[in-house]
């Protein structure tokens, strides 16, 4: 794809930090996270912003780590409104309490996405690390809903929580949500470490499919279900951010430009801060975001598929990881030379006992 017929991307993830009061074993952040005293400053994501609308972003999602750790965030979520971006907070809600929820109303927040690790408050506690998490995420979505906010409830589902997707779904319903994100776990970041801990056999999965078909059809008008499924348990890949720099960026909280969340697992490549060059030059211009763009890049069979412009090769991250080439076929696609493997890995580790998580923490774990 020529910079000339590129267009601008439509949404940008701002990871303000790291910082997170949970320890979910399945987060997207990378093992090596960073320091709060690496995080960009009030001013410089203020002119992100404003370089972002210029470029012509719609959309900003503000995440983390744990956005709400950040006591500026009223403050960009002002100036994301003064820039005409839709906002958008993606949270675990454990630091929302009344106050917070209407600061945020007031500084024209458009939307709330409020994380749950289950139904059972123990045993989502044990998967968030935190005691007392689901009782706080509950009195968040609360007061997100008195102060006048839409709700997103997302449910991040795996084998220790599938059994529960029936009550999860009720009570996405009670918190008074709009839309429930069902999403199974996607294998990057800690997902990846914890992989043999969380894989759902396909029997699960295959459950959990006929459970939200019924409620799609049960609850409609009421609310809305996006459903994510796990990429090992696929014949095709997904078009991930919707292919390789098209219509998607993230800034890491120190400032580095990603084409998804977990690009700077690919070691070879660099990525370009925002302290260093212009958004709108990095997203044109960098060879990160060249390297994979388009099709020019695809081995065989990607560059002959009909689907190269569909799903844009799949994903480089899960390409690395799972066949060690960042170019190579994603093994999700049956036409990946590594999909049976793919596929036999998936069937042996969820038959197997699941083994204890390793929390996501600061320190990163034992190689």
């Amino acid at each position: 794809m020529t910079a000339r017929g590129l267009e601008p991307p439509l949404a940008l993830l701002a990871e303000l930090t790291h910082r997170c009061p949970l320890q979910c074993p399945y987060c997207s952040n990378p093992l090596a996270l960073e320091r709060p005293g690496r995080e960009l400053d009030t001013a410089a994501w203020q002119r992100v912003l404003d370089e972002a609308a210029a470029l012509g972003v719609l959309q900003v999602h503000f995440s983390g780590g744990e956005p709400t750790a950040r006591r500026d965030l009223d403050v960009l979520i002002a100036h994301a409104a003064k820039r005409g971006l839709y906002s958008n907070l993606i949270t675990s809600g454990v630091l929302i309490d009344r106050a917070r929820a209407e600061a945020m109303a007031v500084a024209c927040l458009d939307h709330v996405q409020i994380s749950i690790q289950g139904y059972a408050p123990e045993a989502a506690d044990r998967v968030a690390g935190y005691r007392g998490a689901q009782e706080k995420k509950r009195a968040a979505a609360a007061h997100v809903r008195a102060a006048g906010l839409p709700l997103t409830i997302n449910a991040v589902m795996h084998r220790h929580n599938l059994g529960e997707l029936e009550a999860v779904i009720t009570l996405a319903v009670e918190l008074g949500a709009g839309r429930l994100e069902v999403a199974h776990v996607q294998y990057y970041g800690w997902g990846l470490e914890n992989r043999a801990a969380l894989m759902p056999t396909r029997a699960q999965l295959e459950r959990a499919t006929e459970i939200v078909a019924g409620a799609r059809e049960r609850l409609k008008g009421v609310l809305t279900i996006d459903y994510v499924v796990p990429d090992y348990y696929a014949r095709r890949p997904k078009a991930c951010m919707g292919g390789w720099g098209r219509r998607f960026l993230n800034i890491s909280p120190s400032g580095h430009v990603l084409p998804c969340h977990a690009a700077e697992t690919i070691p070879d490549m660099h990525f370009e801060s925002v302290a260093d060059r212009p958004l709108a030059e990095i997203w044109r211009d960098s060879a990160a975001f060249q390297r994979f763009r388009g099709t020019e890049w695809m081995p065989e069979p990607c560059r002959s598929c009909d689907r190269r412009e569909i799903d844009w090769g799949g994903c480089r991250c899960q390409a690395l990881a799972l066949a060690g080439d960042a170019a190579a076929t994603d093994p999700a696609c049956a036409l990946s030379p590594h999909h049976a493997a793919l596929a036999a890995a998936a069937e042996r580790e969820s038959a197997a006992p699941a083994p204890d998580f390793v929390y996501r923490r600061m320190t990163v774990p034992a190689v």
